[in-house]
């Protein structure tokens, strides 16, 4: 019985270092481009967008699809990274193990 409580405890810090690193996530950030540079979008740990900048020049009335192309390319970009940032982080606490819903 004493392997269980083991294991709980171990269960227990995974759980706390867990829900830091989730805060944690929130104030990390990752940044991606499209457009060579035109396009730049932020992206949080908890896959938020922090902010959008977008170049003047890349602003056209008339091509108005193309620009929309470049903040769909960034914004999937920015969460694809802070994803992988995410998951990351994470595995340095679950030592690779794969929890779902846990990011």
């Amino acid at each position: 019985m004493q392997n269980f409580g083991n294991i709980m405890k171990q269960a227990k810090k995974i759980q706390e270092k867990m829900a830091n690193l989730q805060e944690e996530l929130e104030n990390k950030t990752v940044e991606a481009t499209a457009g060579g540079g035109m396009v730049t979008v932020v992206v949080n740990g908890k896959n938020d967008i922090v902010s959008l900048k977008i170049e003047k020049e890349v602003v056209d009335p008339e091509d108005v699809d193309m620009l929309q192309d470049l903040i769909l390319a960034a914004v999937n970009e920015g969460i694809r990274k802070a994803r992988e940032m995410s998951s990351t982080e994470m595995a340095k606490i679950t030592g690779g193990l794969n929890i779902p819903g846990m990011v």
